[in-house]
């Protein structure tokens, strides 16, 4: 029996072999697309202070708005929010939101950190730039800046409770951030795109061109969901502005190769997977299951984004209802079996409607789902972008109830330089949001690894940079 088991693992690590894609290594050269309309072409390029100020009007608006709205159609019973979103809790919280949540003292908690609007390639982009404050007797630790990046649904809100931790400064390291937080393009107060095109990759050209124009030749990237695409593509595409990348969303390089070794880990798991998180993959079947559960929205956004927002933005309550259900499954699937969705498990009422206000006060939910077309349409496919190598030093903090899984297995080809692999005790998909200390924690992990290489090297020749790790085959 141990001889045809052999005999098989021979021919199918061969046709692997023979599967195998070779990551692309050629790094293209992007133009610095100017997205603006034609009036924003005479742009000053100064960096002016921002303060979020939404006018009487608007509130009014929403107010009435809550005041006036349809009665919602009440749900199956037992339910829960297996259908989506309970439009018995959704009652709760627009009530709440009418009631009593009160933007005044939100919109004042939103304004305690530094924010700022510079026209970049056309576009106003929005950002946060939170310096750290240092005490006299630590004058010569050196501050490190970093530019993280949030996703969708979320927002520039998702980072409040972890600004702070980044920028101050810990007893056991010689290092501390200064924090670059922009609003995506189309996001929040950040000025959308006029033109089709642009997405992730562009994304990082602006912010790149963002952080050369704050003074910052050379800056760490960390980010998740689409923060984790962007904070990629510029390590992968400006490895000489890139001192390292931390993501909390790991996606590997989607080869034939890439897919047979997780179809061969269904029969031998420990050749893809290590034991303790075998569950977090398999069964093929439940995951697949799974992740169709969970993709609706996105094949609704990566191809007709204009008509869903449309329908989605109409309403306080459609708003309210499509983005609140992402923040109940993403956080936790198994959320979707209670009343409340879970919701206040990692949140409170306040935080979860400081995100939504964002979306709804800038009227920004169509602009920020047109990110998933340009991501995934034909065009980008064809740039082969995605597999990129990235060669800088990069770090993979997986909390244990994201929506994919990647073992580090399978990262490797396209992350030649990961030096850290963590697996977190707790979160999900909202990591900044949800778990911010551990998310920091992580981070100053990273980086203190980062420095110290620095420390025995120069700052440009990294250990293993454009080398492939090869990681030993466990049977």
């Amino acid at each position: 029996m141990w001889k045809t088991t052999t005999v098989i693992l021979v021919i199918t690590i061969g046709i692997a072999f023979l599967f195998r894609s070779n990551p692309v290594t050629e790094i293209p050269n992007l133009p610095e697309t100017f997205w603006g309309p034609e009036k924003n072409k005479g742009a000053s390029k100064e960096i002016r202070p921002f303060v979020i100020n939404i006018s009487k009007s608007v509130i009014d608006d929403l107010n009435e708005r809550l005041a006036k709205r349809r009665e919602l159609v009440e749900p199956l019973e037992d339910a829960a929010w297996t259908y989506g979103i309970s439009s018995t809790y959704l009652k709760d919280i627009l009530e709440y939101w009418q009631t009593k949540y009160n933007w005044s003292q939100r919109q004042a908690l939103l304004n305690k950190y530094p924010q700022y609007v510079t026209n970049v390639q056309g576009l106003d982009i929005h950002f946060y730039h939170v310096k750290p404050h240092i005490p006299p007797e630590r004058k010569n630790i050196k501050v490190l800046p970093l530019l993280i990046s949030h996703g969708w649904p979320g927002s520039v809100v998702e980072f409040q409770k972890i600004l702070p931790i980044l920028t101050t400064p810990r007893p056991d390291k010689d290092f501390v951030f200064e924090v670059i937080a922009p609003s995506l393009p189309g996001y929040g107060f950040s000025q959308a795109a006029v033109r089709p095109g642009m997405g992730p990759a562009q994304i990082s050209v602006v912010f790149k061109n963002l952080m050369l124009r704050l003074g910052f030749k050379k800056f760490y990237v960390q980010g998740g969901d689409w923060g984790s695409a962007i904070s990629a593509h510029l390590a992968a595409l400006f490895p000489d502005n890139v001192f390292g990348g931390h993501l909390n969303m790991c996606m590997g390089i989607m080869s034939k190769s890439n897919l047979f070794w997780r179809l061969l880990g269904a029969f031998i798991p420990s050749l893809v997977v290590e034991s303790e998180h075998y569950s977090k993959m398999y069964p093929l079947g439940s995951h697949l299951s799974y992740i169709l559960e969970e993709s609706g929205y996105m094949h609704l956004q990566a191809t007709k984004p204009d008509t869903i927002g449309t329908a989605v933005a109409a309403s306080p309550a459609g708003l309210a209802g499509y983005i609140l259900e992402k923040f109940s499954t993403w956080t936790n699937k198994e959320y979707k079996s209670r009343a409340d969705g879970g919701l206040l498990e990692k949140f409170t009422l306040d935080e979860l409607l400081d995100n939504i206000m964002l979306y709804w006060v800038t009227n920004s939910l169509t602009t920020s789902v047109r990110l998933y077309s340009e991501n995934f349409s034909a065009k980008h496919y064809k740039t082969k972008i995605d597999e990129l190598q990235i060669n800088v030093p990069m770090a993979c903090a997986v909390f244990p109830h994201e929506l994919f899984y990647q073992p580090e297995s399978l990262l490797h080809d396209k992350y030649t330089n990961l030096i850290q692999f963590n697996h977190l005790s707790r979160g999900g998909h909202f990591a900044a949001f949800e778990e911010p200390a551990l998310l920091a924690d992580d981070v100053f992990e990273f980086v203190s690894k980062v420095e110290d290489i620095k420390k025995k090297t120069s700052n440009k020749d990294m250990p293993n940079a454009g080398k492939k790790i090869k990681k030993p085959i466990k049977i």
